[in-house]
């Protein structure tokens, strides 16, 4: 369609008019031709089928009937108040039609004896079916009307509502739409495309997916439209990434030297994993290239992701360059720097902390050394990203739990060199395939996907109040054992008081069940002071005490090796993510670990669903598709960098095998011909530009 017309402010759309105008651009976003033309039904009401009176069920769903009015009366049904009733009949029965007010102006436009058509809800009183306030249309206007096939029912606003904007009133607009443009719409794929993918054309999905015939009509158009939205968004993000490999030149660190290699063959404390070996090969290979290196690392809790972050930082060294690593938070700053001083000591390379506590004098040191180059690794936290923090060469940047920082803090680290870092991003958050396809597109992504040998899985077993006798047995057994036990309780803000309360009485109970001197406890929750927090983990970590009560504090960044069960109080009130995160509490020692998920015997169908998933599995991207599923992706990634994607008609979850099918397409077809300059790929060039000009992908990522 000549796209001049799409351009059409909205207001110039007959029956639309200012005032009108004004509200679909403030309530819908809807400015002009165009933004009506994809503003997609959310679902649709079947009006392909006609029932007979006979065939209706007390169901409660909407049907419609042909038939006629024979006769009409007003029925008094409560002191004052009266209905309006009519006798519709076909040929296999008769149904009541009510209505409670507007009594005057429905009796004038009633038709007795005429063909009609009726559509709403059925309802049954004593054996009678009856209709409230059902919608009427001559069957002549109604089989001439584009409405007559599937309805389709628009997402709408309260404001919209009120102001009379109905679904009604959106469905007319799109009908006058598509008879002022002729439903002119231009392709978009190449011919060879739509062949091979048996597509329907643009034209007729975008008049199917408004005014479908039937639901085979509907799916045709849904498919055509979610691929294309999504293949446009797969092209732009690899491109990118191509763009970003061919542009952003990086240092290639083209030998594997002594460090690497002593450390390789005579401190590694445990065998690699084949995982682990495949994703080094993969990062070495990257660094090796003339490309910045761009990789997401994707591991489970304890899958070994640190000794593949220091044996990268390894190569960057041997090639005479510096390594960072960044953390979210300063617990986890430090634990990162406890564990990887271990292996840099053992090679005299000189690695140290920076934090918002590091002290005046320390940090002067510090910066000193960062630009005569004597310092080789930097751990820190955002402090790292200082003006004042100046590097000799920074080599390799590698940032943990990268969906805490945003794009342009990542960006703010590259810009410390005049030729960036290779960027290693990691996560123990599992981010399940077709999200990760969609948000990190412009990333590589390598994955460790098994666990190092001699780790034991942790068994879960999902029981209720009721059985809490047999669960404490189960716990001074392990006590005896010498192992120690976690009991965490949710902690959710609005209601801090009452979880406060819950903690305390359960730590109350808990020290009646488990008394001095046979058994010491812990407690830690956020009310604590830092200090009295550092003084009771530190009482646990020594095995001085057997049972730590808590909060979710613990959720992160705790490491006791001797702890082999967690309890989880009102499992029912965490989500899929955090019980997976907390599990991983345990199983850090070569002991049997286990995980006990406490519940009341209410449960919805969601939390159902998340104990058996926990009780099923340990593999935390299985759990993560499942949390998809429940939670959509805007919870799952949390609200900071949310990364949700705005689309418009395709849904990541439900859609994962067309992202994959378009994913896999939009590679083929750039792996062939890259700046798109074949002739058949004219078409996709012209609208690949229109995109980017008019919506970056960054709009798309919100």
């Amino acid at each position: 369609m000549s796209n001049n017309l799409l351009e059409t402010p909205i207001e110039y759309l007959k029956g639309v008019g200012p005032s009108r105008g004004q509200l679909l651009r403030k309530e819908l976003g809807i400015h002009k031709y165009g933004d009506l033309v994809n503003f997609y039904p959310n679902r649709y009401i079947d009006r392909t089928r006609y029932y007979k009176i006979n065939e209706l069920q007390n169901t409660g769903t909407e049907v419609q009937i042909v038939g006629k009015i024979i006769n009409i009366k007003t029925v008094e049904f409560a002191k004052n108040k009266k209905r309006l009733v009519a006798s519709f009949v076909d040929e296999t029965g008769m149904i009541e039609l009510n209505w409670f007010q507007g009594h005057k102006w429905i009796r004038e436009s009633l038709k007795l004896n005429e063909q009609l058509v009726i559509f709403g809800k059925c309802s049954v009183y004593g054996n009678q079916f009856s209709m409230a306030h059902p919608e009427i249309e001559l069957l002549s206007e109604h089989e001439k009307s584009l409405r007559s096939a599937m309805q389709p029912v628009y997402p709408s606003t309260e404001t919209l509502t009120n102001r009379g904007i109905s679904n009604r009133a959106i469905n007319k607009m799109m009908e006058q739409l598509f008879i002022e443009t002729q439903a002119l719409f231009t392709e978009t794929f190449p011919a060879y495309l739509i062949d091979e993918l048996k597509l329907i054309p643009k034209r007729a999905a975008l008049f199917n997916i408004h005014f479908p015939k039937s639901a085979d009509a509907l799916a045709k158009a849904q498919f055509r439209l979610k691929f294309e939205e999504l293949f446009f968004i797969q092209l732009q993000l690899i491109t990118k990434n191509l763009i970003r490999k061919h542009k952003i030149k990086g240092h290639p660190f083209t030998k594997v030297g002594e460090l690497f290699n002593h450390f390789y063959q005579n401190h590694l404390p445990f065998d690699l994993t084949n995982a682990q070996k495949r994703v080094i090969k993969e990062i070495r290979s990257d660094m090796g290239s003339n490309a910045q290196m761009n990789r997401l690392l994707q591991g489970d809790v304890g899958s070994g992701k640190t000794i593949v972050a220091f044996m990268s930082m390894l190569l960057a060294i041997d090639n005479g360059f510096q390594a960072c690593l960044m953390a979210p938070t300063e617990i986890l700053a430090n634990q990162h720097f406890i564990g990887l001083s271990e292996f840099a000591n053992t090679l005299n390379i000189n690695i140290k902390i920076l934090t918002g506590s590091t002290k005046t004098s320390e940090r002067k040191i510090i910066h000193e050394e960062l630009e005569n180059g004597n310092l080789q690794i930097l751990i820190g936290t955002h402090a790292l990203l200082e003006d004042k923090v100046k590097f000799q060469s920074l080599g390799l940047a590698v940032i943990d739990e990268q969906h805490r920082f945003g794009v342009e803090q990542r960006s703010k680290l590259w810009k410390k060199n005049d030729i960036p870092p290779h960027v290693l991003v990691m996560t123990a958050t599992p981010i399940p395939r077709t999200l990760a396809m969609s948000l990190y597109g412009d990333l590589d992504i390598s994955v460790i996907d098994e666990l190092p040998p001699g780790r034991k899985p942790i068994e879960t077993a999902h029981r209720f109040d009721t059985n809490r006798l047999k669960v404490w047995k189960f716990l001074r057994d392990e006590i005896a054992k010498g192992r120690q036990i976690y009991i965490v309780y949710p902690l959710i803000q609005e209601s801090e008081k009452m979880d406060y309360k819950d903690l305390m009485d359960g730590y109350e109970s808990i020290s009646r069940d488990f008394p001095l001197p046979q058994y010491s406890i812990s407690i830690l929750h956020g009310k604590m002071k830092p200090a009295d927090k550092d003084a009771e983990m530190k009482r646990f970590s020594e095995g001085k005490t057997n049972i730590m009560v808590a909060t979710t504090v613990i959720e992160v960044g705790v490491n006791v090796p001797n702890a082999s069960v967690m309890i989880i109080e009102s499992a029912e009130r965490f989500g899929l993510s955090q019980l997976h995160q907390l599990r991983g509490r345990v199983g850090r020692g070569a002991e049997q670990s286990y995980c006990i998920l406490m519940t009341s015997h209410k449960l919805s169908a969601d939390s159902k669903t998340r104990m058996e998933t926990m009780v099923q599995t340990n593999d935390g991207f299985e759990i993560a598709e499942v949390d998809l599923k429940l939670r959509g992706p805007g919870d799952l990634m949390g609200t900071q960098q949310s990364g949700v994607l705005n689309l418009q008609i395709a849904d990541i979850v439900r859609d994962r095998d067309i992202l994959s099918l378009a994913r896999n397409y939009a590679l083929k077809i750039l792996k062939e011909d890259a700046p798109l300059q074949k002739p058949e790929h004219a078409i996709l060039k012209m609208v690949f530009i229109e995109l980017t000009k008019k919506k970056n992908i960054w709009n798309y990522i919100s």
